[in-house]
C-alpha cells in the first residue's frame, strides 16, 4: 500500500483498539503483539524508525554481564531467555559472538571466569557455547591486536550480536503483515482523552497533511521523549532520567579477531567493549547523565578522550582521534530515581504508567522489547482500556525475511551484508540495479528495495539504517549520498533531503 493510501485509509477508520506513539523497539513490539492478539492496531513515529536511540546501540544482544555483578538476576535471567528467542526470531539479524575477557592480574582469570560460569549457568539452555580459560597463546591469538605486555591469559564467554535498526524494520515489516498500520515520519501534535477514548491529531513530517485518529487506547513507547506525552495535570516528577551512551568506529586492524573484548572495569569504574561488526570496530560505551534530550545528541570531549584512553591501554596499537570512522551517541530512557544517583547504577529494567487512557512504557533494553510489549498489553487490558486477549504469540513468531531452521547463518561482520536481507536477498538480486554497486556493499537495487518494502523516505533513512553506512564509516557515507538521492528521486520520493544528510555525516564524522 502506498503512502498517500496508507493515510487515506487512517483518515476513514472510526476508531481503533490501539495507537502506539514511537516507532523504537518498545513501540514496534507493541504494534506486532497487539496485531497477533488481533486488535486492530496503529502506530506513529515522528521521525524513521528507530530513528532515535534504536539504532545506536552497542549491537549487543545479552544477558547483561554487568547486571549479573550488580546483582540483578531477574533481569539476567529474563534477559538470557530473551536472546535465544530474538536469535531464533530473527536468526539473519542475530547470531552468537565470542567475547574475550583478557587478564593482566593473577587473580582477573579465577574471579572473571567464576561470574562468567555462573553466567552460562543461568542460560541453560539456552547458551551459546561454554565460558572457558585461557593461556596468554589462547588470548592473543584470539584477540590479535590486544597489548601484550603483561597479558596472561583470559576468559572467553560467549554473547549475542545484532542489527539494532534492521530489527526494528523487521519488526514494523511483521505489524503490518500481522494487520497493524505503522507510519514514520508521522507526529502527532496533541492527544485529548474525553468519553472514554484518545482523539489524536497527527501530521503527515513529508507533505504537511494532517488527520484525526480515535483510538481506545494509547501507548506512549517514545523513549526518553515520553514524559512531554504524560498528561500535564497531576504529573509526578518525570519517568526518565536520561544517560547518554557514545560509540566510536575504527578500522578493524586495531582488533582483527572475530571475537569482541570486553574490559570489566576501567580506571573510573565503567565497562569498555570492542565490538566487530560490519568489517569495523565498535568502541564504547560511556553512561554520562544529561537534562537535554536532542534529536541528534553529540558526545562530549571527556568521553571521547575516555574511549579513546582506555581503548589505548588494552590494544597494541594506540586509538587517535583521527582513527575515527564514526561516532554515535544513544540517549538511554533509564527509569528515573533518587536526585543525584549515577545513571550507570539506575536500572535497567522497564516500568509502565496508566493515565487518562495512556499507557506510558520507558526504560528496558533491546533485548527485552518482547517482555515490555507483553508486560504493556497486559496492564492496559487490566485497566479496561482493551478488550481481553490472550498473549504470548511473539515468543515463536518470526520476523518477516527471517530464514527457515537449517539455512546456514551468515556471521553478522561478514561483509557485504547482503545476509542482513534474509530470504528477502534473492529477490533483491532480480530487481533492477543489482549489479550496480554505490558503495560499502550497498547496490541499486537494494535502495530501491528499500523505498518499496521498508518504508525508506531519505538519504538518511537509507544510509544510516537500511544499510548501515553513516554508523561505519562517515566520510564514504557522504560519497554515496548524491547517488542515493537520485535513486530516490527515481522511486518517486520528493525530498530525499541530501543536505541534511551530508550535515549529519559531518557530525558523525567528527567534523562538525
Amino acid at each position: 500500500m502506498h503512502r498517500n493510501e496508507r493515510l487515506d485509509y487512517l483518515s476513514r477508520l472510526d476508531t481503533v483498539d490501539l495507537a502506539v506513539i514511537g516507532g523504537g523497539a518498545t513501540g514496534l513490539g507493541v504494534a506486532l503483539d497487539a496485531a497477533l492478539r488481533g486488535l486492530s492496531v496503529v502506530l506513529f513515529e515522528s521521525h524513521d524508525f528507530a530513528g532515535g536511540t534504536s539504532s545506536r546501540s552497542t549491537k549487543l544482544l545479552h544477558g547483561g554481564v554487568r547486571y549479573l555483578a550488580q546483582g540483578h538476576l531477574p533481569l539476567v535471567f529474563e534477559a538470557l531467555a530473551e536472546r535465544a528467542t530474538v536469535m531464533h526470531n530473527a536468526s539473519h539479524l542475530a547470531q552468537p559472538l565470542g567475547f574475550v575477557m583478557p587478564s593482566y592480574h593473577w587473580w582477573q582469570t579465577p574471579f572473571y571466569g567464576a561470574g562468567l560460569k555462573l553466567y552460562d549457568a543461568m542460560a541453560r539452555r539456552a547458551g551459546l557455547g561454554p565460558t572457558r580459560w585461557l593461556g596468554r597463546e589462547r588470548a592473543l591469538a584470539l584477540l590479535p591486536g590486544v597489548q601484550p605486555k603483561g597479558l596472561l591469559g583470559g576468559v572467553e564467554y560467549w554473547d549475542g550480536q545484532f542489527d539494532d535498526a534492521r530489527l526494528a524494520i523487521a519488526l514494523a515489516r511483521s505489524a503490518e503483515v500481522a494487520g497493524a498500520k505503522v507510519m514514520n515520519y508521522m507526529e502527532v501534535l496533541d492527544r485529548r482523552w474525553a468519553d472514554g477514548h484518545s482523539t489524536l491529531r497527527v501530521r503527515d513530517r513529508i507533505e504537511g497533511r494532517e488527520i484525526t485518529v480515535r483510538a481506545r487506547c494509547v501507548v506512549n513507547a517514545t523513549g526518553v521523549w515520553v514524559d512531554a506525552l504524560r498528561p500535564a495535570s497531576g504529573r509526578p516528577r518525570p519517568l526518565v532520567q536520561p544517560s547518554q551512551g557514545v560509540h566510536l568506529v575504527v578500522d578493524r586492524e586495531f582488533l582483527a579477531g572475530d571475537h569482541a573484548l570486553l574490559v570489566p572495569k576501567t580506571e573510573d569504574g565503567r565497562v569498555l567493549f570492542a565490538v566487530p561488526w560490519l568489517g569495523k570496530l565498535i568502541l564504547g560505551t560511556t553512561d554520562t547523565p544529561r537534562q537535554d534530550i536532542p534529536r541528534e545528541p553529540l558526545p562530549q570531549a571527556q568521553e571521547i578522550d575516555f574511549i579513546l584512553r582506555e581503548a589505548s591501554r588494552v590494544l597494541s596499537r594506540p586509538v587517535r582521534r583521527e582513527d575515527i570512522r564514526s561516532q554515535w551517541v544513544g540517549l538511554r530512557p533509564l527509569v528515573a530515581a533518587d536526585p543525584g544517583q549515577r545513571t550507570g547504577a539506575l536500572s535497567r529494567e522497564h516500568t509502565i504508567v496508566v493515565e487518562d487512557g495512556l499507557v506510558t512504557v520507558t526504560g528496558g533494553k533491546w533485548t527485552t522489547y518482547r517482555p515490555m510489549a507483553d508486560d504493556a498489553l497486559n496492564q492496559a487490558m487490566e485497566a479496561g482500556l482493551l478488550p481481553q486477549r490472550l498473549g504470548g504469540l511473539t515468543e515463536r513468531h518470526r520476523l518477516v525475511a527471517c530464514p527457515t531452521d537449517g539455512e546456514p547463518g551468515v556471521p553478522l561482520h561478514a561483509p557485504p551484508g547482503w545476509h542482513l536481507l534474509g530470504t528477502d536477498a534473492a529477490s533483491v538480486r532480480q530487481t533492477q540495479g543489482a549489479e550496480h554497486q554505490i558503495g560499502m556493499g550497498l547496490n541499486a537495487a537494494m535502495v530501491r528495495y528499500f523505498v518499496r518494502s521498508e518504508y525508506a523516505l531519505t538519504v538518511e533513512d537509507v544510509l544510516a539504517r537500511r544499510w548501515r553506512s553513516l554508523f561505519l564509516d562517515a566520510q564514504q557515507a557522504a560519497t554515496m549520498a548524491p547517488e542515493v538521492a537520485d535513486l530516490l528521486r527515481q522511486e518517486g520520493v520528493a525530498q530525499p533531503r541530501l543536505g541534511d544528510f551530508l550535515a549529519l555525516c559531518r557530525i558523525y564524522a567528527a567534523q562538525a
